[in-house]
């Protein structure tokens, strides 16, 4: 039996679990990164949740620094938050990365959003969209003690340095905003839309996808080696 030429397979573009894609332009090759719904930690969360996995993400983060295939990052931001210590890891890698990396919030970047926002080197948010400063919060039983007191404090100054090392917003104004009463129903905290983001410091700029995509082309091209 004569054998049949193969036909050379097609490269596979279905976008991988964690809804990241790889973009590739004269100016430069974007990995764009998608954080969407609640951000997953340790607990699997129920299967109609719309979910970000951290266990995606981080290796990711990884592959992206690493890689030839990306020169920089482009993070979009919708999410209601989730999981502090996972939504911390991914906002500590991120700010880890030498590569160029820019955020855009389009919808909301709410509770642990908010870390991932400012973890890049330069974050926008969209006109309309809005961000949620609140108290952290612990899910399921709680003893009440003077320990988890403390837990809880020591886990919101975590939140607070982080944000306050990697953005303008000076940590005094930060704690200020989570302790705020009056403007969300029975609860502390404050609602920032898209300006309101940018004139406190939290966010470097108001801008649209076409902004975020351009600086982060800039950013690629400042990050390329001189050439002799």
């Amino acid at each position: 039996m004569e054998n049949e030429e193969k036909t050379p397979e097609t490269p596979s573009t279905a976008a991988p679990p964690d809804g990241s894609t790889l973009i590739q332009s004269p100016k430069g090759k974007i990995h764009c990164l998608t954080v969407i719904g609640q951000i997953e930690g340790h607990i699997l969360l129920p299967p109609q949740n719309k979910t970000t996995k951290y266990e995606h993400v981080l290796p990711r983060l990884v592959a992206v620094e690493e890689s030839e295939e990306a020169d920089g990052l482009l993070l979009l931001l919708n999410t209601m938050g989730g999981d502090v210590e996972a939504g911390l890891a991914i906002s500590e890698m991120i700010a880890g990365m030498k590569k160029p990396t820019v955020s855009l919030v389009l919808g909301g970047g709410h509770s642990i959003g908010v870390p991932l926002a400012v973890s890049a080197d330069v974050s926008f948010i969209s006109p309309t969209a809005s961000m949620t400063l609140h108290p952290i919060r612990l899910s399921g039983t709680v003893i009440g003690a003077p320990q988890t007191f403390a837990y809880l404090t020591r886990m919101q100054e975590r939140v607070i340095r982080f944000v306050s090392a990697h953005s303008k917003m000076p940590s005094a104004d930060f704690r200020r905003m989570i302790l705020t009463t009056g403007e969300l129903l029975g609860d502390m905290g404050t609602v920032l839309l898209g300006e309101d983001a940018v004139s406190c410091g939290l966010i470097d700029r108001v801008g649209t996808i076409h902004d975020a995509i351009e600086t982060l082309y800039t950013l690629i091209e400042k990050n390329r080696p001189s050439r002799a």
